[in-house]
C-alpha cells in the first residue's frame, strides 16, 4: 500500500517554508550589509511541478493517485528581483525590509494553514481508524 500523498506534500510544503524563512531571515540580517543582494528561493509550485507531484499523474483507480518520486529536492536560493521602490541603495544594498516583513508574515500563514489542514486530516484518520 503507497503512504498517503497528502502527508508528504504537507512534509514538502513544510520544508520549503523552512528553506524560505531562513533565506528571509539572513536578508533581514543583512539589511545594513554593503553590497548585500536580497535572495529568495523558487516558488512551491515551481517545485511541485519538478517532482511531478501536480503533472503527469498517473491514475490505475479512479481512487488512486500514483506515487511520485518525491526525493528530489528542487529548491533553489536565487538572487531575488530588484525591488523598484528601492532600488539599490548607495551602500549597493538591496534589502527593502517591508517586503521582507511581508514575506515573513507569509510563511507564517502559510505554515499555519498547512499545519492546521494536516492537524485536521489526521484527525480524519483517526476517526475511521477508531470505527
Amino acid at each position: 500500500m503507497n503512504p498517503i500523498q497528502l502527508f508528504e506534500l504537507a512534509s514538502r510544503q513544510a520544508e520549503w517554508l523552512s528553506v524560505r524563512q531562513q533565506v528571509v531571515a539572513t536578508n533581514i540580517a543583512n539589511a545594513n550589509t554593503p553590497k548585500y543582494l536580497a535572495k529568495d528561493i523558487t516558488p512551491f509550485s515551481a517545485v511541485l511541478d519538478k517532482t511531478g507531484m501536480v503533472q503527469g499523474m498517473a491514475v490505475t483507480q479512479p481512487g488512486h493517485m500514483a506515487a511520485n518520486d518525491m526525493s528530489d529536492r528542487n529548491i533553489a536560493v536565487e538572487d531575488e528581483d530588484l525591488n523598484n521602490e528601492i532600488g539599490i541603495q548607495e551602500s549597493g544594498n538591496t534589502v527593502a525590509l517591508a517586503q521582507e516583513l511581508r514575506k515573513t508574515g507569509e510563511i507564517k500563514r502559510n505554515h499555519e494553514l498547512n499545519t492546521s489542514l494536516m492537524s485536521s486530516f489526521h484527525r480524519m484518520m483517526l476517526m475511521t481508524v477508531k470505527r
